[in-house]
């Protein structure tokens, strides 16, 4: 690694960090879903594609943020353990190989909690600022 691309590297997760030392991510579901609280672990798993469903055993569909959007990035961090490329990489093995689709990606937000308002087994994240009655709070990524 060039002392250039080491440089670029090092901001970028620098930019990472910094933009969500104040902001917290709520993972949220559909007021009337069941689940009530949810483990990292469990989270990792339905939107690493490696199961569908929440604890109780009901369906859970992942919404997913945007490529690049730095809330993406930061969800993906804390819960997976996987940066951008990581993930990039994670997902087109599986879907090369025909063992996986990745979530469903929307653009902001104000999408996922529109999707998961109208669906009581969609998941997703948002900024906490953004929490209102239309989803329930399972989850709080500090």
């Amino acid at each position: 690694m060039t002392n250039k691309t080491h440089s670029l590297a090092i901001a970028s997760l620098f930019a990472v960090a910094t933009s969500f030392s104040f902001a917290d991510i709520a993972v949220v579901v559909h007021p009337d879903n069941a689940v009530t609280t949810i483990t990292d672990s469990d989270l990792s798993r339905i939107f690493l594609g490696k199961t569908d469903s929440f604890p109780d055993k009901s369906k859970a569909t992942p919404i997913d943020q945007k490529e690049g959007s730095p809330l993406r990035d930061a969800f993906y961090i804390m819960v997976t353990k996987k940066d951008a490329a990581q993930l990039n990489s994670y997902w087109s093995r599986l879907i090369f190989t025909g063992k996986g689709t990745p979530p469903k990606m929307v653009r902001n937000d104000r999408k996922v909690k529109s999707l998961i308002s109208k669906n009581t087994d969609h998941i997703g994240y948002i900024d906490t600022a953004n929490v209102d009655d239309s989803v329930k709070v399972i989850f709080t990524i500090k």
